[in-house]
């Protein structure tokens, strides 16, 4: 995995991770990839210093991080499946339901679907408050 630093087009900076270049270049072309504070799908990547060590240390250090990213995953993991386990699928129809449980219209419950980038920006827009849940690989297996 590698970390990338990235600026939207409205000028916010936030980090995001990547199995490497071609996913998240891969990523951005299908405007996948989102400025998680406005939702814009017009990123960039910013330099970034790497992180060079040396040695043992350099061998201790990627242990440990690998042990903390591992644990990590399977804490994003347990939190994605208990948050699909307590609410409604929706399906394409999750900005639409999401509107409706905003302003009232329908009941207020946990739901989770799909939704196009454009579909994200517009519900932060219209001030629906939603957090993506991302499918990891062997959730497909």
């Amino acid at each position: 995995m590698i970390r990338f630093s990235l600026h939207c087009d409205t000028g916010h900076d936030f980090e995001a991770w990547f199995r490497g270049n071609d996913d998240y270049d891969a990523q951005a072309a299908r405007h996948l990839v989102a400025c998680p504070q406005c939702g814009s799908t017009k990123v960039e990547k910013t330099l970034m210093a790497p992180a060079v060590s040396t040695g043992r240390r350099k061998e201790k250090l990627a242990l440990a991080a690998n042990a903390e990213q591992k644990k990590a995953m399977a804490k994003l993991k347990e939190l994605a499946h208990k948050m699909r386990e307590n609410a409604d699928y929706v399906g394409d129809k999750f900005a639409e339901e999401a509107r409706k449980i905003h302003f009232g219209e329908t009941e207020a419950r946990g739901i989770y679907g799909e939704a196009t980038a454009e579909e994200a920006k517009g519900l932060v827009e219209d001030g629906v408050e939603f957090i993506p849940i991302p499918d990891f690989p062997d959730d497909k297996n």
